[in-house]
């Protein structure tokens, strides 16, 4: 889970629309607009990904709700710090039982995702490495969680991410479990509300 005071799921990206005088859906005044090259950079690894089970031929798997900075609900992928000296696969485990109740073993790998975003007057950097764990025990809910930044947790069927999840490179995420699982190319996995991940 995120240790910094910073949104972990990206709340703040750095994502200018052509012509547009914000970031991230932010305005940023005329008068108060900011050279970010002269920011102070930071880069963060951060890891976690998709924990599925199967119950009578039907794959599921467990997402978590976080507040945006908008006050909603918004359902994403459980991912979080790496943190010392736990490799990029123990991270993923650990933070997807933090976030979700749920252990797993990592399987595979599926993609990274980069991104950026602002705030406390630096950009952070960040790389997300998604994994591909199959679930092995434990009961769904956010109990674990040391940040509190989880506030639900759920089984939802892999048919209906595409209903659920908000971030488009998450979706892609999605789309690669599908691949490696073998589940067809059937699925709701289209277009998230945002553009940029989380992530």
């Amino acid at each position: 889970m995120s240790r910094n005071n910073h949104s972990e799921h990206g709340d703040h990206q750095l994502r200018r629309a052509k012509g547009s005088g914000s970031a991230a859906g932010i305005p940023i005044p005329r008068g108060r607009r900011r050279d970010k090259r002269n920011l102070p950079a930071v880069h963060e690894t951060s890891a976690g990904g998709m924990i599925v089970k199967v119950e009578n031929g039907e794959a599921w798997v467990a997402l978590i709700a976080r507040r945006n900075r908008h006050g909603n609900l918004e359902w994403c992928l459980p991912k979080g710090h790496v943190e010392a000296p736990e490799t990029q696969e123990q991270a993923a485990e650990r933070e997807v039982f933090e976030e979700t109740g749920i252990h797993g073993d990592v399987i595979s790998p599926l993609t990274s995702i980069n991104y950026s975003f602002y705030g406390a007057g630096r950009i952070v950097y960040k790389v997300v490495h998604h994994y591909l764990l199959e679930a092995t025990s434990g009961d769904i809910g956010v109990e674990n969680d040391p940040d509190h930044e989880a506030e639900r947790a759920e089984w939802v069927r892999f048919s209906d991410l595409g209903k659920r999840l908000v971030y488009a490179n998450e979706l892609k995420v999605a789309a690669e479990a599908r691949r490696l699982l073998g589940l067809g190319d059937e699925s709701d996995e289209t277009a998230g509300e945002h553009g940029d991940g989380d992530g």
